[in-house]
């Protein structure tokens, strides 16, 4: 069932977004070679209950993070659900994938001059919006590849990011980054700000491929958006922003997810703090 090329012959493929078939076939691929290891038959029944599923994640992925063993099993979770229904036991908690450190006010100042440096408009404009819509506004990188001119706006003095998608809010950008957020906005128009024009912006790389080609010395700081984000959360965390204003506008759903940002910042939340402020608050 896995080798398949239609994809209404993936359980489950009829409610993904079609970027995400080819990643859940490959997982499926996995797992029934973890399955024909233990003489499990190779059908949707047998492959797709949940207790296989676990036992694939837990045990059948020797050295893969643990972030990566938490997607696998959501992709495969979401495939299982047609055939099994809702899982009826609580999954294996995986830890997080460590978050990156921030840049430093030093590492930020080379960043914004990299990008001024590249010779392409069109290259240097989108260099810029990644550090200025990454460090000033946190944005992910699906988030930054949708952001069009007309998204940026004011609201009162502010320059704000209105951030469409599952995560939806209002971002106000950093002080040292809205007159240059609002410049950029302007000459995007109603256009895309991040590499304007056709493009797959569905693919999971699109961000990360660009930042590759930018011209840089070789002891330059590398521009990732990861640590671009990180620089804005650990920001606000550092200057003791209110945890559900912090949660509001970086879109992350509980308090706890923080902890790996605070450990970057002296004085912040412990994780044991931030898990009894959900509680109280859920």
């Amino acid at each position: 069932m896995a080798a398949g090329s239609r994809q209404d012959a993936l359980p489950g493929a009829a409610v993904m977004a079609p970027r995400e078939v080819p990643r859940a076939r490959s997982v499926l691929r996995l797992l029934a070679r973890f399955a024909a290891a233990r003489g499990i038959p190779a059908s949707p029944a047998w492959l797709l209950d949940y207790d296989v599923i676990e036992a694939f994640c837990v045990a059948g992925l020797p050295g893969r993070a643990p972030s990566t063993r938490g997607t696998y099993r959501s992709a495969l979770y979401e495939l299982a659900r047609p055939v099994r229904g809702e899982p009826g036991q609580r999954a294996t908690p995986f830890s997080g994938a460590e978050a990156p450190a921030p840049y430093s006010p030093a590492e930020r100042a080379e960043l914004a001059a990299i990008a001024a440096a590249q010779r392409d408009p069109a290259k240097r404009r989108s260099a810029l919006a990644m550090v200025v819509f990454g460090i000033g506004a946190g944005l992910r990188p699906a988030e930054l590849t949708a952001l069009r001119g007309s998204d940026v706006g004011c609201r009162g003095r502010q320059v704000v990011v209105r951030v469409a998608g599952s995560r939806q809010r209002l971002v106000p950008v950093a002080p040292r980054y809205a007159a240059r957020a609002a410049g950029l906005a302007r000459c995007a128009g109603e256009g895309f700000v991040f590499r304007p024009g056709p493009a797959d912006r569905g693919y999971k790389n699109f961000v990360t491929n660009f930042a590759r080609t930018l011209a840089a010395g070789p002891a330059a700081p590398r521009l990732t958006l990861s640590r671009c984000r990180s620089s804005f959360i650990c920001g606000h965390l550092a200057a003791g922003t209110p945890l559900d204003e912090l949660l509001a506008v970086t879109g992350i759903c509980r308090a706890e997810s923080l902890a790996r940002y605070a450990r970057h910042v002296d004085g912040a939340p412990a994780k044991a703090a931030l898990r009894a402020w959900d509680s109280r608050r859920h």
